[in-house]
C-alpha cells in the first residue's frame, strides 16, 4: 500500500483539483431570528425551499425566518377515544344488544365478582 500512496500529500488533508472552470450554484443568504434577537444568516441554493424556521446556533431554539415565511401549522387529529374505537367496530344498537345480554348474566349470577356469586348462592338455598 505504501507504493501507492502520493509522496508528500498526508491523510485526509488536501484536495489536489483546483477550483478553475467549476461553476458554483447560485446561492441566497436567509436571515433567521430567535425569540432571544439571536440573528443569524444562513447560505441555501437558490433553487432549495427556504424553511420558515432554523435551528439557532447559540441558544439551540427555533428561529424565525426574518423574510417573513410562515410555518405550517400541523393538522392534528384529535385524540380516539375508547368509545370512538368501539364505534369504529360496532354500531350503537349492537353494543345495546351486548350490554343486555351481559348484565343479564351478571344478575344471574353467571359472570361477575365471587362475592356476587356467594350471596346468590345463600339467597337460592335460604
Amino acid at each position: 500500500m505504501a507504493e501507492r500512496t502520493l509522496r508528500g500529500a498526508r491523510l485526509g488533508g488536501q484536495s489536489f483539483e483546483d477550483e478553475r472552470g467549476i461553476e458554483f450554484a447560485a446561492r441566497q443568504q436567509v436571515g433567521y431570528r430567535c425569540p432571544q434577537n439571536h440573528e443569524f444568516e444562513i447560505t441555501m441554493s437558490i433553487e432549495a425551499e427556504v424553511p420558515a424556521v432554523w435551528e439557532c446556533p447559540r441558544c439551540g431554539t427555533e428561529a424565525l425566518s426574518i423574510a417573513g415565511i410562515k410555518p405550517e401549522e400541523k393538522v392534528e387529529k384529535p385524540a380516539r377515544t375508547h368509545w370512538d374505537m368501539l364505534l369504529e367496530r360496532r354500531s350503537e344498537k349492537e353494543l345495546e344488544d351486548i350490554l343486555k345480554e351481559r348484565l343479564e348474566l351478571l344478575r344471574g349470577g353467571e359472570i361477575g365478582p365471587a362475592h356476587l356469586h356467594r350471596e346468590n348462592k345463600k339467597r337460592t338455598s335460604a
